[in-house]
């Protein structure tokens, strides 16, 4: 898995892009290596939002692309709203892909 981390309206410092490498590095277990995963982090700047902090997240897999967005007060909190979020996705996807029955190649006799 690759994990690409963007800022929008912030400059994302190390301490956070570890953290969100650690919480969406659980993940890895579940898709394979050329799957890349987007991260952007976000600040809200009009005052009347109480959960200012943004994280979105697409997935690309080899079926659907994967996508999710959550907001906090805080930056950690959205990561790990997000990260919840995605686990759910990803663990469906994978269930519907063990549930699909095999296709069929070969001519009929």
């Amino acid at each position: 898995m690759r994990l690409q981390v963007k800022g929008r309206n912030l400059e994302v410092s190390a301490a956070i892009r570890g953290y969100a490498e650690r919480k969406l590095g659980r993940l890895d277990k579940q898709l394979n290596d050329a799957t890349v995963v987007e991260l952007e982090l976000g600040v809200e700047k009009n005052p009347s939002i109480a959960d200012g902090h943004v994280a979105e997240a697409t997935i690309y897999t080899k079926g659907p692309i994967l996508r999710a967005r959550e907001r906090a007060t805080d930056m950690k909190a959205a990561i790990d709203l997000l990260a919840d979020n995605l686990e759910r996705q990803v663990e469906r996807y994978r269930a519907k892909r063990r549930r699909r029955p095999a296709h069929k190649t070969g001519a009929k006799e």
